[in-house]
């Protein structure tokens, strides 16, 4: 136990100090201390609406006193069909039944499970396989990380994962299969798209089942949004193969990107979405998938109506009242619109700020979703060694002024390649704004001095 620090928690890294945080206030977090952190990724793009608010967690309470806990396998809350009605008219019109879990992770597993049920009620047993994205983030659970591409942590776990394939994203700012984006949209054929077909094809489309994607990429590239025509192209492959497509919005459901789903900017319908993080705005551990009627259809007359599968927690009346409190806030507080507008601003400020730090390569993203790329130099378009850890450094700098980004590293091929998320709360204003983009330039401003190993820009606050 040498070098451990002496507590009872089984921290995420034994090996660093973490801030206790007392409260949050607004877009900010409080330390023990009295230090203010400016939240500038909403904890885990989670935090949608920002810290302190009264109202959600007087809505907890209020069902707590009621009943804190039902088994749905017995009995439902009013709780529960309110918040899944909200849901279910946010959605596109033939996504209609909600199912609830406590987090993405089982909010993808239970998509993934449910797409090998359905095939197989219809009388097509073989139809288990499933097909991924690398840098693509899609749980921790053996399943959901099986269907997932990131490559640092299925690496751990590779002799327990699932045989599930995978193919490249869309990363047009560095294609990795050597296109141009203008190439491809004037000859309408994507190298991203024809390799789904082969990957279906090789492994025998009597044996596939789901497709997995984000629509926009999140933690694993830096809020890579799809080129045009891509999704409509995979729904083509989908609906010709007869493989459950499955969009996983757990990160930008709920507003973050302008809308409430961003599959209402890609311009198709989903066989299941599933949800998470801002559906409770972090207030509760609340996720879950919205499936299509076809799906509901097949359950109904192939599966005697039911899902073999379920989880104790699902369905939680605290945190579905959460969930309805907080989607109170989104509409009284018209946050879609603040999104659209902050985040044009802030899209804005940060290609001002690319052309000041060679160390920006690409800024991109949708609504308030935002990702800039790093590099060593831009001119010469050299890479950070991963060995570096500049991604995690630049952030460890923010931290100390005060402010907290959402690092990420393997954006290129699971390994290289570095970016930071900036993901405030959606109610964020444009002071607030400004000062993000003040403490990111200040950040790199001593990212820079520390590279250099100059004394001279040791930060003095």
């Amino acid at each position: 136990m040498d070098g451990i620090k002496k507590d009872y928690v089984f921290h995420r890294d034994f090996k660093k100090e973490y801030p206790i945080i007392t409260h949050g206030e607004g877009v900010y977090l409080v330390d023990e201390e009295g230090k203010k952190y400016l939240d500038a990724c909403s904890g885990a793009v989670a935090a949608n609406l920002g810290h302190g608010i009264a109202s959600i967690g007087e809505a907890m309470a209020e069902q707590a006193k009621k009943a804190a806990f039902v088994h749905t396998m017995r009995f439902e809350t009013k709780a529960l069909h309110e918040l899944a009605e909200k849901i279910g008219k946010m959605a596109p019109s033939r996504l209609n039944k909600v199912y609830f879990t406590t987090g993405g992770s089982e909010a993808n597993e239970s998509a993934l499970k449910l797409a090998r049920q359905y095939h197989r009620d219809a009388g097509k047993p073989q139809k288990h396989l499933v097909i991924g994205r690398w840098q693509s983030y899609h749980g921790n659970t053996i399943g959901s990380l099986s269907a997932g591409g990131d490559v640092k942590r299925r690496h751990v776990y590779t002799p327990n994962l699932l045989n599930y394939a995978h193919v490249y994203s869309p990363y047009c700012h560095r294609c990795p299969y050597n296109r141009q984006q203008d190439d491809c949209l004037a000859k309408q054929n994507w190298t991203c798209v024809t390799d789904i077909e082969r990957v279906i094809l090789e492994l025998g489309p009597e044996n596939v089942s789901a497709f997995i994607a984000e629509p926009i990429v999140g933690s694993q590239q830096g809020a890579v949004p799809p080129p045009p025509g891509y999704f409509e192209k995979v729904r083509e492959l989908c609906d010709r193969y007869d493989i459950i497509l499955i969009i996983d919005e757990v990160m930008t459901g709920f507003g973050r990107t302008g809308t409430n789903f961003a599959t209402e900017q890609i311009g198709i319908e989903a066989d299941i979405i599933t949800f998470g993080k801002g559906v409770s705005a972090g207030y509760a551990p609340l996720a879950g998938m919205i499936v299509h009627d076809r799906l509901i259809d097949g359950l109904t007359q192939n599966s005697d109506g039911k899902f073999v599968h379920g989880y104790t927690y699902s369905g939680h009346p605290v945190a579905v009242a959460a969930g309805l409190a907080a989607l109170d806030v989104y509409e009284h507080e018209r946050v879609l619109e603040n999104v659209k507008e902050q985040g044009n601003y802030l899209f804005d400020r940060l290609l001002e700020l690319k052309k000041k730090h060679s160390y920006i390569s690409d800024v991109r993203g949708r609504g308030l979703l935002i990702g800039i790329e790093l590099v060593k130099d831009r001119e010469c378009d050299e890479l950070f060694d991963p060995s570096e850890k500049a991604a995690e450094t630049l952030n460890a700098i923010a931290m100390e002024l005060g402010a907290v980004f959402y690092p990420g590293t393997g954006s290129i091929d699971g390994i290289k390649g570095e970016h930071l998320i900036i993901s405030p709360p959606l109610t964020v204003t444009k002071p607030e704004l400004d000062e993000i983009v003040r403490m990111l330039d200040e950040s790199l401003i001593l990212f820079k001095g520390r590279l250099r190993k100059d004394e001279t820009y040791e930060i003095t606050k």
